[in-house]
């Protein structure tokens, strides 16, 4: 019997960068959107708690199926099994990111 593909997304939401698990992902018919379906969030133990899965599941709890803009999608992996559901503070800027450099021309002389 064949096992139930499993898929770790991370895309851009409102400056953050999110991480969610889920069962089912394609593209959408609605153009430039990728459709997720049954995202899958852990078990919730007393002991431990992450505010950020428990952010994710209240946002998703009654949302059978999400779209995501195509250009906010950083990645899509099949995976082998289950992590914890995720945000990442982006604190609205890109870390580690330097622009490219840009050779500007010299000033030409009037006497050239």
């Amino acid at each position: 019997m064949k096992a139930d593909k499993l898929y770790r997304i991370s895309f851009y939401n409102r400056g953050d960068i999110y991480e969610l698990y889920a069962r089912n992902i394609q593209q959408s018919n609605m153009y430039a959107f990728v459709e997720i379906e049954d995202i899958i969030f852990g078990e919730r133990s007393a002991i431990v708690v992450d505010p950020s899965e428990e952010k994710l599941k209240t946002e998703f709890e009654d949302v059978k199926r999400t779209y995501i803009p195509l250009q906010a999608v950083i990645r899509i992996d099949e995976v082998a099994r289950e992590g914890t559901n995720k945000i990442i503070s982006g604190d609205g800027a890109a870390p580690n990111v330097a622009p490219f450099p840009v050779l500007r021309p010299h000033p030409r002389n009037k006497n050239d």
